[in-house]
């Protein structure tokens, strides 16, 4: 048993549960298309998304995602959460999506993980950009 395990057992029994949400029990971050958002809803104005980069966007009724633009036509959307505990991750810089908790690196083409603690890459949220808008597919 690792030291977050004990420390998250020990809040549960002395806290009756209130110290779960701190252990990550709770999801922060929810993969759009599960809660009220639908293929073809709108996520961000193409606009929005810089070349090169990304951005955090919010989805109504489903958290955020994580929207990055290698080029001009592409955009690819992942759930934000890092796989290793649940921190929102960065936009990319320099050409790598970081955690900024425990320095976990992800690939901004495939989300693959790159180093650090995270066991997994992030997870794809498919998208599609139709016309000046990036929406769900």
């Amino acid at each position: 048993m690792d030291r977050r395990t004990l420390l998250c057992g020990l809040l549960a029994l002395t806290a009756g549960g209130a110290g779960l949400t701190a252990c990550g029990a709770s999801s922060p971050t929810r993969r759009p298309g599960v809660g009220s958002a639908r293929p073809g809803d709108r996520v961000a104005g193409l606009a929005d998304v810089p070349v090169g980069s990304g951005a955090l966007v919010d989805v109504a009724g489903d958290g955020q995602l994580l929207l990055v633009r290698p080029s001009d036509e592409v955009v690819r959307a992942f759930n934000p959460a890092c796989p290793h505990q649940g921190t929102t991750v960065s936009p990319p810089t320099a050409g790598v999506i970081t955690c900024p908790t425990h320095r976990s690196t992800f690939d901004p083409d495939s989300g693959e993980v790159l180093s650090g603690p995270s066991p997994r890459g992030l997870v794809e949220v498919p998208v599609a950009v139709t016309g000046a808008d990036v929406v769900l597919s």
